[in-house]
């Protein structure tokens, strides 16, 4: 199975679906919210991925690792300079080593590989592609990276737009292909899909390997009850003009997906999305409050995938 994530909801059905598939299980991560912090290559997605899956992670926070300390990140501040972005100390010896492996000529690719491996996993997390891709947050106070919107406004400023910058010769990092093409179910993880789904998709090549592919294929909404249950998702499908709501999700999704998972806030929507865009439903507790609420929906989105698979013949 191939998982397309980012963010805290990705990275926790993605533990979910991880204590049920194992090495069966590939995740692609967004790397689009990549950014230099305190001279360091920072990947939060792909940290926030590779800590649930290990069981490290802050799970109430949804990032992070559990039990950090911030000394380092307070001394920064100390020290006069900007600290808003916070990185615990033992977050910060990941980010070390990271930059330290990428100096040295391993691709992003690499050295997330040497971090999961040790830190004891079994299945592959990908980033989406080795090269430098930003998130450009375009607001009515002027444009600003997505970490600058998110974490430092805190998604005050309205957004006009989301701009991504990248090389013209990316392709995706190496194994995505090969994921894509031998993947019989792919899910789309209950991520943004404007700034965490849309860059993978973008990725040079992914989206014609999506279409070309056979696999069954469904999403996890990250709208509940009309708002994102974290971030910004909401307002972004909204200023992209997308629907409010799940409907947006299925608009945003149209052509890719054959299913659609929706909270049960949202049943009142289930024919609606079945008959405006020919998918199956699947209504059911979305909100994952723990891991093992996270590998309780992770079965259900396995067995609605199952069970798209077999009324195709």
């Amino acid at each position: 199975m191939v998982l397309f994530s980012g963010g805290v909801g990705g990275s926790r059905l993605a533990a979910g679906l991880y204590d049920l598939l194992g090495e069966a299980l590939v995740v692609i991560v967004n790397t689009a919210d990549d950014e230099v912090i305190y001279g360091l290559h920072v990947s939060p997605d792909i940290d926030t991925v590779i800590y649930a899956l290990s069981g490290i992670g802050d799970w109430e926070r949804g990032w992070g690792i559990k039990g950090d300390t911030f000394r380092c990140n307070e001394m920064i501040g100390v020290l006069g300079f900007e600290n808003w972005f916070k990185i615990g100390d033992s977050d910060m010896a990941v980010n070390l080593m990271r930059n330290k492996m990428l100096a040295e000529g391993f691709s992003l690719t690499e050295a997330t590989e040497v971090i999961s491996r040790r830190l004891g996993l079994r299945c592959r997390v990908l980033p989406m592609t080795d090269y430098r891709v930003v998130s450009v947050v375009v607001t009515d106070e002027g444009p600003m990276t997505f970490q600058e919107y998110f974490v430092k406004r805190r998604t005050e400023p309205r957004v006009i737009d989301v701009r991504w910058e990248r090389s013209p010769s990316e392709h995706p990092a190496p194994g995505v292909v090969e994921a894509l093409r031998s993947a019989e179910t792919m899910v789309f993880a209950p991520s943004n899909p404007i700034l965490s789904i849309h860059p993978i998709l973008e990725t040079r090549g992914v989206i014609e390997e999506i279409r070309l592919s056979e696999a069954v294929k469904v999403a996890v909404s990250p709208i509940v009850g009309g708002k994102a249950i974290r971030g910004p998702a909401d307002k972004l499908l909204e200023a992209y003009g997308y629907e409010k709501g799940v409907l947006g999700v299925a608009e945003f999704f149209d052509g890719l997906i054959e299913g659609l998972v929706i909270d049960r806030i949202d049943s009142d929507q289930a024919h609606s999305l079945k008959s405006r865009f020919g998918i199956e439903v699947l209504v059911t507790d979305t909100i994952m409050t723990s891991r093992e609420v996270a590998k309780r929906l992770a079965g259900e989105v396995i067995e609605f995938a199952e069970q798209i698979r077999r009324a195709r013949n």
